[in-house]
């Protein structure tokens, strides 16, 4: 059975391509945060697209997007918003921050102080902000991209594991491949094309994209499946601490999400494994004696992959029954 997510992603995906080159599969994890209400950490070098890529995003909507560029003397009410006093008209008025906006992009979200990345919680958590004891609804949709370059220890405050657990998914540009970057130097030649990019959907679209990854069918066996692998993070040699209950939920909801542009409206385990990689390892917490090692928390997820047993139905029993 088609679903309806399918077109609209694909109109979508291929707006966005029209400037990114290259990169599919990060293009496919960023809407599929958007259809699951999930947000998004990219970590990456400078230079490889980050920004951009986010820019294409929101350029491809119809809807407000915003832009944080987080400092060390940036404040929680540059994010929220404040209360001011007006003197003509001798009363408080409510200036809303860069968060009541569809897609808010926080860029070098590490510059800031913990203080001020805290600011972003309750937003990503609760879809709302409270400001001087009043709380607000934030936009629907609504999701926040953050970036953060890995390289840089100066003036940088690394985002605390409770903070980490607040993103659906994290993932990577990386550097593109020589025809890549031929291509890249090829587009962008003599004009940027992100300037006539037009919007290919509305808040609408995404909305009822929302709705309908949340009905994507999910058998129980594979539900079992989830949490087995979860649970296998938990006992894993050298990891302090695994994969929690939220965690768990983070998976399902990312899988139903490769379900859905997948043009099915059923899981199956496939879908599992592909969002394993973009959804766990960030939510590990590592002996000391990993931490130093890079790539040690995929390696993990890897192997719990391997080592946890797939249900073997026929793909048609995973869609029966509803």
């Amino acid at each position: 059975m088609d679903n309806p997510v399918y077109p609209i992603y694909t109109r979508i995906k291929e707006n966005i391509s029209r400037v990114i080159v290259g990169k599919d599969e990060v293009i496919d994890l960023l809407l599929i945060a958007l259809f699951c209400r999930g947000h998004v950490l990219i970590e990456d070098v400078p230079g490889t697209g980050k920004t951009m890529l986010v820019k294409s995003l929101a350029a491809s909507i119809d809807c407000v997007a915003k832009r944080i560029q987080f400092t060390p003397d940036l404040l929680p009410s540059d994010i929220t918003g404040i209360n001011y006093f007006n003197m003509k008209k001798s009363e408080f008025e409510f200036i809303p921050g860069p968060v009541f906006a569809n897609i808010v992009l926080a860029d070098e979200i590490n510059r800031a102080t913990p203080k001020t990345q805290a600011g972003l919680l309750e937003c990503m958590e609760e879809n709302q902000a409270t400001i001087d004891g009043v709380t607000y609804n934030l936009a629907s949709p609504f999701m926040v991209v953050a970036t953060q370059n890995p390289i840089e220890s100066m003036g940088v405050f690394p985002l605390p594991e409770a903070q980490l657990d607040r993103f659906l998914i994290k993932t990577s540009m990386q550097y593109p491949s020589h025809e890549e970057g031929v291509d890249i130097l090829d587009r962008f030649n003599s004009e940027n094309p992100l300037v006539e990019l037009q919007p290919v959907a509305s808040k609408e679209d995404i909305i009822m994209c929302q709705e309908q990854v949340n009905k994507v069918y999910v058998h129980r066996d594979l539900m079992d499946y989830i949490v087995r692998i979860c649970e296998a993070t938990r006992t894993y040699e050298n990891v302090a601490l695994g994969v929690s209950p939220r965690g768990a939920l983070s998976l399902l909801r990312v899988a139903k999400g490769f379900a859905a542009i997948s043009n099915r409206d059923f899981l199956i385990p496939d879908d599992i494994k592909r969002a394993a990689m973009p959804v766990l390892p960030h939510r590990l917490v590592l002996a000391s004696s990993l931490r130093i090692k890079k790539n040690a928390a995929q390696e993990i997820i890897e192997d719990v992959l391997r080592r946890v047993p797939v249900p073997t139905e026929a793909v048609l029993g995973w869609s029966a029954g509803k």
